[in-house]
């Protein structure tokens, strides 16, 4: 049964019942039971009707409520998938295409990195494709655990500020900021040399948002459009466009690094 029919029979079936019982008192029993009696026995009738009712009703409730999460938990799921693939394919293929650069180029030491990135990925992924996600976790918690997992494999201590306010991200834009936090870790734990990394996610009601990464790594001479590490800021960048955000890093010589990103959300859709 529908939600709709039973709001129409939740409305409908009480004053019927209880009517057509008083209906029946006046013009049938009005000589045989006293007034006070009378309102006892529709009190009495009125209450193991509600009882009756409502009990049957919060069951349905119930039923179509396991239902309901059943079919979420699938889809979320199915929606895991998709981002895993998504993110799987965007990934593999922009390495692939860094690998025929340098290969042409005879840079073998460059092409050896990017056949080892291409390892890495798609052993995490095969790793994500074989862990069901956990039901009903957000992006903020996966996020975390990402980050808590990074800090220990990389040995770099990760300090991070999500908001609550991050449950509101549209699930289109998951993929490409998870893309831009991973390839920022990726290069702290490749180049940086440092031992304590930060990330602070900002966001305010009106859909406005600032990603900020930093390290307390050796940082960069030279600007980091020209570093020989650049590609890993190509891919961040794509994906900065992709959220209609801009991309802002600041580095020195032993001055560390840190990468800023604003943009905006708004509808759900990417701006």
């Amino acid at each position: 049964m529908s939600m709709r029919s039973l709001k129409i029979l939740s409305i409908l079936l009480p004053p019927a019942l209880i009517g057509g019982f008083e209906y029946f008192r006046h013009h049938m029993l009005l000589n045989e039971l006293s007034m006070e009696t009378g309102n006892l026995y529709i009190t009495l009738l009125t209450l193991v009707l509600s009882f009756l009712f409502t009990s049957w009703m919060f069951d349905r409730i119930r039923v179509v409520n396991e239902r309901l999460s059943k079919e979420q938990s699938r889809r979320a799921v199915y929606e895991e998938r998709e981002r895993l693939a998504q993110e799987l394919h965007d990934n593999i293929a922009q390495i692939l295409f860094f690998l025929n650069v340098q290969l042409k180029k005879g840079q073998l030491d460059e092409a050896r990195s990017a056949v080892s990135e291409i390892d890495h990925h798609l052993r995490q992924a095969i790793f994500n494709l074989r862990t069901a996600p956990k039901e009903g976790a957000s992006f903020a918690t996966r996020l975390q655990t990402w980050l808590d997992e990074w800090s220990v494999i990389s040995g770099i201590a990760a300090e991070y500020h999500i908001p609550e306010e991050a449950e509101s991200i549209p699930p289109s834009a998951e993929v490409p900021l998870f893309s831009i936090i991973r390839e920022a870790f990726t290069n702290i734990r490749k180049h940086s040399r440092a031992d304590h990394a930060v990330m602070e996610l900002g966001m305010d009601g009106a859909g406005r948002w600032q990603l900020r990464i930093s390290d307390n790594g050796v940082g960069m001479e030279q600007p980091p459009d020209e570093a020989p590490n650049r590609y890993g800021i190509s891919i961040m960048q794509k994906r900065a466009q992709e959220l209609g955000a801009e991309l802002d890093i600041r580095t020195g010589l032993d001055q560390g690094m840190e990468l800023l990103i604003t943009g905006s959300f708004q509808e759900g859709k990417r701006t």
